[in-house]
């Protein structure tokens, strides 16, 4: 390996020379190997070449990511110091998006590059390179929309196959959701990259040659996205915290009792001191007050499927009144010091419980902490537990002698096991072999197919008329929920992200889900490019709605449902998803509660979370609007109180970019 760095330092300067502008390239070549939660799954190559109009860059970018290609391509037509012209890109930037946007820039008129978000790698060090040859604005004009705003974190070394590399590292906000981290080498290139894809996961480029650095990059990386969440901490205007009261609201407490108007709620200390009737409650001398009055204060919400892969999800959580987040499959050291640093105070964002991930060898594999035998699953789960993880999370390669493994191993510690059902297993096997909880109600679906129908080898036609036939009350419906009820499994649906990817692809998202408008600018090209093609639509509206089915019959049969929401619209998916819940037929308390002390009792939190009770923490939303009358309220938060401290939601959405609803 050092020999190849050795050549690859070597070979490099010879594909550069020098132009009128003494530093541009006018022939390269390039490669870089794609990751995702730092396993390998693409690669990238490009080409810049001098033509009679200036440069013309070639990008070929695509990766498989859970056996499902990602092909994109992209092609930049520039003048000589990078002044973009044409910009075209096509193809899919994620299993579920898609984008075909072209962008023309007169070099004539004020500053400004043509980008569209995270890939291709390519695009993004030409950026780079016109944003240093351009006087390094603070700010930068994004075609065809948007803001750019590149920061110099200076000079970097890392140590890769036993040879020094200084590397500048740049950090930049207003390309994809959130910060991105950048690391441009000696001759102008590219090193590396740490970003998010267009389904927020981990994603990572590593310039061919310096793949050995990968683990210090990334964790590089992880230290930028905590020393960002710091800053937002502290200028975050609005807050309050100590003792305070807020009176004169209705409390919904989220227990079965009816509500109370002209509540009071007396914080202290991060907890619940009093919570009742104001006649109840009795005050300390020169309290702050809140005044609610004409307000609805309900329980702070649970997302019970989140992957928290980046620092700006803490503030649109809050916004939105989400006050506990179980993370269910991350990157280790980025999880837990996120986790660590909301706990201590020094961050901003929800109450964080996390579930270790684990995958199997396999096509469709995810990540690097793989378990292929017992011994592999007694040492990663001992791993999470130690490092305080309360449950592991079986991936879909997983083998089931290993899943077995990996429960075993979990309950002896005293963790809880929840997850995918893999590849050639069935919910009954699954849970037979220890799952406590699954994930994504599309697993109770597939068990009211007939054992013999495989939708891999079916017709659209079969498909769509075994879907028809789908009966939760049927035979198979009623041996499913008597399984389940029998083995208490716990199920968070994700019907949400289900009904984001079912929708027409090209209508808009905001029929549904009116959030969807007010995102970070960097996320409606992703979200407008969602949906499922017009031969699929019949089969995937009509799975969507058998899905509200089964949801329907199982809450009526007393099954556990947590709600999740797995992403999908920031924020705003956990809303939708208590909306979904009484359209399938949950009073908007039972919705309220699948989002509260439901959840809390779940991950065996109810004695400090999860209804608004004197004793337990200070997590409550304040409402404009009331909840029961219309589960739609629910998007109407006033006020959000985490930990004890209180929150005004504007400054919040502000703070990812996000434009606060009215």
């Amino acid at each position: 390996m050092r020999r190849v760095i050795l050549v690859f330092f070597l070979f490099v300067p010879a594909l550069f020379a020098q132009s009128e502008t003494g530093t541009l390239p006018f022939a390269e070549t390039g490669a870089f190997r794609l990751y995702k939660f730092e396993q390998p799954i693409g690669q990238e190559a490009y080409t810049v070449t001098r033509t009679e109009a200036g440069l013309d860059l070639q990008s070929a970018f695509e990766f498989t990511d859970r056996g499902t290609k990602v092909p994109l391509k992209a092609s930049l037509l520039a003048a000589p110091d990078y002044t973009p012209r044409d910009f075209t890109i096509s193809g899919s930037i994620s299993r579920m998006s898609r984008i075909d946007t072209k962008a023309k820039h007169d070099p004539n008129s004020p500053p400004a590059f043509t980008i569209a978000g995270y890939a291709p790698v390519a695009i993004q060090q030409s950026l780079i390179r016109y944003w240093r040859t351009h006087g390094r604005p603070a700010s930068l004009p994004i075609l065809p929309a948007g803001t750019v705003e590149i920061r110099d974190a200076g000079p970097e070394e890392f140590t890769i196959a036993g040879t020094r590399a200084t590397f500048e590292r740049y950090r930049i906000a207003g390309l994809v959701w959130g910060l991105e981290t950048l690391w441009m080498d000696a001759h102008d290139n590219l090193a590396a990259l740490v970003t998010r894809d267009a389904e927020f996961d981990h994603f990572e480029a590593i310039r061919q040659g310096y793949e050995p650095a990968l683990e210090q990059l990334v964790s590089s990386a992880a230290r930028d996205s905590v020393a960002s969440l710091a800053e937002t901490a502290q200028s975050m205007p609005g807050r309050l915290s100590g003792t305070f009261a807020v009176v004169g609201a209705t409390l919904i407490d989220g227990t079965n009792r009816p509500p109370i108007g002209n509540a009071t709620v007396l914080v202290r200390d991060g907890l619940i001191a009093a919570a009742g009737p104001a006649s109840a409650v009795r005050l300390p001398a020169n309290v702050r007050k809140i005044d609610a009055a004409g307000k609805f204060i309900i329980p702070g919400l649970w997302d019970m499927h989140a992957h928290y892969e980046q620092v700006e999800w803490g503030a649109i959580y809050l916004a939105a009144g989400v006050t506990t987040v179980r993370d269910v499959g991350n990157e280790f050291e980025f999880i837990a010091a996120v986790r660590d640093r909301i706990r201590a105070g020094q961050g901003l964002g929800p109450r964080l419980l996390l579930a270790g991930v684990v995958d199997g060898d396999g096509p469709f594999g995810i990540g690097v902490t793989r378990v292929n035998s017992p011994e592999d699953a007694a040492r990663w789960v001992r791993k999470y537990h130690d490092a305080g993880f309360e449950q592991m999370k079986i991936y879909s390669s997983m083998k089931p002698d290993n899943v077995k493994a990996v429960c075993r191993e979990a309950h002896a510690l005293g963790m809880t096991v929840t997850g995918h059902i893999p590849n050639g297993m069935t919910i009954y096997d699954g849970v037979n072999a220890g799952m406590d909880q699954v994930n994504h109600i599309t697993y109770a679906l597939q068990a009211l197919y007939p054992a013999s129908f495989d939708q891999r080898k079916a017709t659209p036609e079969q498909r769509l008329e075994a879907a028809r036939a789908l009966d939760p009350a049927g035979e198979e419906g009623r041996r499913l929920i008597a399984f389940l009820r029998e083995h208490h499994t716990v199920v968070d649906d994700t019907v949400a992200l289900y009904e984001l990817n079912s929708h027409p692809e090209g209508e808009s998202v905001s029929k549904f889900e009116p959030g969807v408008a007010l995102v970070a600018p960097e996320l409606r090209e992703q979200f407008a490019g969602t949906g499922a093609p017009p031969a699929r639509v019949p089969l995937a509206e009509l799975t969507q709605r058998k899905r509200l089915e089964l949801i329907a019959a199982l809450h009526r049969a007393g099954i556990t449902l947590v709600a999740g929401t797995d992403q999908a619209v920031p924020g705003y998916s956990v809303d939708r998803e208590l909306e979904l819940y009484v359209q399938a037929g949950f009073t908007p308390l039972e919705a309220i509660q699948s989002a509260t002390i439901v959840p809390a009792r779940v991950m065996k939190h109810d004695s400090d979370s999860g209804t608004v009770e004197s004793g337990k923490r200070a997590d409550f939303d304040i409402l404009d609007r009331n909840p029961l009358e219309d589960i739609h309220n629910i998007r109407t938060v006033h006020r959000v109180v985490a930990g004890g401290v209180l929150y005004d939601p504007a400054p919040l959405w502000k703070s990812a970019g996000f434009t606060p609803p009215k």
